[in-house]
């Protein structure tokens, strides 16, 4: 880009310097001021001329185009800057930008805000750290970050039903599978929830989760994906390996998530395979919300348990054998009435 202002006519020709300029790809602004030979500046101008020929009285006056030269050539980023409200994605244009959402999820008619998700239902629990390493104003944090992921969901009888569960040196069911029917309500009770501010019995917890929560009397549903969320900051003070493999054996679908001072290892155990998919760590709190983003995609994406797998194979086999046995005992008791008339025709 070239910017010429002159006051004058020129003691040369123009015309093929600014063509030589412009076709070597230049563009080329002309500003003219008071006395300026405005046809000289029309052959130096890029086309179209109204956007690129300029004239002011004096000098005094150019201080006006400083406006038109600045949309012109300072291009703002408005996804970089964060002067934009799309919910989860923006996507930058030429001097504006529009929304997108994250895969699962569909934009809105106001064209800023995503759709929930509403891939059918998943019996999902959260499993909060509330040792006192965490700290108050840390653990708020993790309440907003239980919220964000629950804002993502379709909750309801037949959709998405949620349990919360908070452990330190005990474990204690905030609320089961079955408490609540609305995200309203679990918002609700994850904001009034108290800390704990003790131990970290992270083994416990894992136990709690497979024997008190996922269970039908909590309301766990038959042929649901079933998905655990643990929480933790720091290193367990009890034996984790078997109960994180019991509750996996179960069918529950682990996500662990690590901050600050968690351990790697630890997180590897409590998550599913592939565990790369499984586990996330942040070194701060306040970066949460980016794995949340994450982790509803993955929740949405929850495939349902199939009803012909274990269980009903095993049923079916049952069935079959049965029916076959059946069968078999019929067959021959008539294959008894056939020989006795065969004797009976011989004689």
């Amino acid at each position: 880009v070239a910017i010429i202002v002159t006051d004058g006519r020129p003691q040369d020709r123009v015309r093929e310097s600014a063509t030589q300029a412009k076709q070597t790809g230049i563009e080329i602004f002309a500003i003219g001021v008071g006395r300026a030979e405005m046809n000289s500046l029309r052959e130096i101008a890029s086309e179209p001329l109204e956007e690129h020929l300029d004239y002011v009285e004096s000098y005094s006056a150019i201080e006006k185009l400083s406006n038109k030269f600045k949309e012109a050539f300072c291009v703002v980023d408005l996804c970089d800057s964060g002067d934009h409200d799309c919910e989860h994605i923006c996507v930058s244009t030429p001097g504006s930008y529009k929304c997108a959402c994250n895969e699962g999820f569909t934009l809105n008619p106001d064209g800023r805000t995503c759709g929930t998700c509403s891939s059918g239902g998943v019996d999902l629990a959260f499993v909060i750290d509330g040792s006192k390493s965490v700290r108050p104003e840390n653990f708020q944090l993790v309440k907003k970050f239980i919220n964000q992921i629950v804002d993502a969901l379709e909750v309801g009888d037949q959709n998405a039903r949620i349990a919360l569960v908070q452990y330190s040196s005990s474990v204690r069911t905030e609320f089961p599978l079955n408490k609540f029917k609305s995200k309203q309500n679990i918002k609700t009770a994850v904001k009034k929830m108290d800390y704990m501010e003790r131990g970290t019995m992270t083994g416990l917890a894992l136990q709690h989760l497979s024997e008190k929560i996922f269970v039908p009397s909590q309301g766990a549903r038959e042929n649901i994906p079933k998905v655990g969320i643990v929480f933790t900051d720091g290193r367990s003070q009890d034996y984790i390996n078997d109960f994180a493999q019991k509750v996996k054996d179960k069918g529950i679908k682990m996500f662990a998530i690590g901050v600050g001072n968690a351990l790697e290892e630890e997180l590897r155990i409590i998550a599913s395979d592939p565990v790369k998919d499984h586990y996330h760590y942040t070194a701060d709190f306040k970066t949460m919300n980016q794995i949340a983003d994450k982790l509803q995609v993955k929740i949405c994406a929850a495939p349902p348990k199939d009803p012909c797998a274990c269980e009903s194979l095993v049923e079916f086999q049952r069935k079959v054998e049965k029916i076959i046995k059946t069968l078999t005992s019929k067959l021959g008791a008539f294959t008894k009435k056939l020989a006795a008339l065969e004797n009976r025709l011989l004689v």
